[in-house]
């Protein structure tokens, strides 16, 4: 069950910081308008639970990070997904959520009810169209996952989910200048937790964050904040 902890407000589109990029920005301002009729602008503070098992939660992220986590028979829990502005939530026509979802930082979200959202979805062509492209994106971004996990060394992946982090900085609200190839963020999740999604060790992880330190890929500025001062060399070495 999703945390009581969560503040909701009905959302404002007109003000939305992800408009032009999440999944409603293919709808016409009329449509915009029906659709801002059954959309709530949810707080949820880092550490809560945002959908359990059995919640269906439909959503576009504003800010923040969401952590996806799938348990197994015996308890155990993997890190199976990072979610970040401006991506969509939810398994659409789902009876229950395959992954269980937890705010890794604050997250801010635009929320919508199960019904009512199917019901747009039924209503307005394009966005469905437009989810289905979201849902093929992902599908190749978990394949490029399998590459990662089944292929890469360690250092290589502690690489590659750093640009991946980095690439996405922005919409979380850190700074990345392309122009000038940098990039300095938080680590929304903890070294142990890193470990986990990468398929490695809490110490694998965390000498290879040395390695790259040492070698002047990154700066780490404390356990979490880190600068990336040439992209283009962690891109290079995560490809490696």
């Amino acid at each position: 069950m999703a945390s009581d902890m969560s503040f909701e407000v009905p959302a404002k589109c007109d003000v939305c910081v992800v408009r032009h990029k999440a999944i409603c920005s293919v709808l016409s301002e009329a449509e915009l308008k029906d659709f801002n009729h059954i959309a709530r602008h949810r707080s949820i503070p880092a550490g809560q639970v945002i959908a359990a098992d059995t919640d269906i939660v439909f959503a576009n992220i504003l800010n923040g990070v969401v952590k996806l986590t799938k348990t197994l028979a015996d308890g155990r829990q993997q890190i199976v997904g990072l979610q970040f502005p401006p991506d969509f939530m939810g398994r659409i026509y789902a009876k229950e959520s395959p992954y269980f979802a937890e705010a890794a930082t604050d997250v801010e979200l635009c929320a919508f009810p199960k019904d009512g959202f199917e019901v747009m979805l039924r209503r307005y062509p394009g966005l469905e169209h437009r989810l289905f492209e979201n849902t093929l994106d992902e599908l190749d971004s978990a394949r490029e996952w399998m590459l990662l996990l089944g292929r890469k060394t360690a250092k290589e992946r502690v690489a590659s989910l750093l640009l991946m982090i980095a690439q996405r900085a922005p919409n979380i609200g850190c700074a990345h200048t392309p122009e000038i190839n940098f990039s300095r963020f938080s680590l929304p999740l903890t070294r142990a937790d890193l470990g986990d999604y990468l398929g490695l060790t809490l110490e694998t992880v965390s000498r290879q964050m040395t390695n790259l330190k040492k070698a002047g890929i990154i700066e780490l500025v404390d356990n979490r904040e880190i600068i990336v001062p040439d992209l283009a060399a962690l891109e290079q070495l995560a490809s490696s």
